[in-house]
């Protein structure tokens, strides 16, 4: 399983790309895709080429993306939401299932504490996937995404696990 991670900005685009490989998670890929136009279309427009990119350079079966969190500008908000929808675009024309968390999830999944600051964020990301070097902080961003999903779907297939061990022992 190929997890691409995406942390969404309307002037950097994060992505981080892990995989699922004999039970441990490897670190595939990541970096930014960095927006140069001072058009908003045009922006929008270079992330989903970059995701489209990104999606056929690594063939993932899953896609991440973080929430759009209400920030103190509402402009940023809207920007954020149409950025994170032209991302979710490029992974639906791949027919690849969205999975979205929320900043607090993502920190809590990879830190292990929802008000984690990003130096955190990045040493973690560092350390989980035994990366060399500390990664620019939208592709640690974007890794995290990619991990919490790694770490979700895990906790979802053991405790339908246990689920089915509960039937099966109630069935005798």
């Amino acid at each position: 399983m190929i997890i691409l991670g995406i942390d969404p900005g309307s002037r950097i685009t994060g992505y981080g790309v892990i995989a699922r490989k004999q039970g441990k998670l490897v670190y595939l890929g990541s970096g930014c895709i960095r927006l140069k136009s001072d058009v908003l279309a045009e922006r929008l427009a270079q992330i989903f080429a970059g995701v489209s990119e990104v999606i056929r350079e690594f063939s993932p079966s899953q896609f991440a993306i973080e929430q759009v969190f209400m920030a103190k500008n509402p402009d940023s908000a809207l920007k954020l939401g149409q950025a994170r929808g032209a991302a979710i675009v490029a992974a639906t024309q791949s027919a690849m299932p969205v999975a979205e968390y929320s900043a607090r999830q993502i920190k809590q999944a990879v830190v292990g504490k929802g008000s984690a600051e990003k130096t955190q964020v990045q040493h973690m990301v560092k350390h989980l996937l035994k990366l060399p070097g500390t990664p620019q902080a939208d592709a640690a961003d974007a890794l995290a995404v990619a991990l919490c999903h790694a770490h979700t779907q895990q906790s979802l297939i053991n405790m339908a696990g246990q689920v089915s061990k509960t039937v099966r022992g109630r069935l005798r």
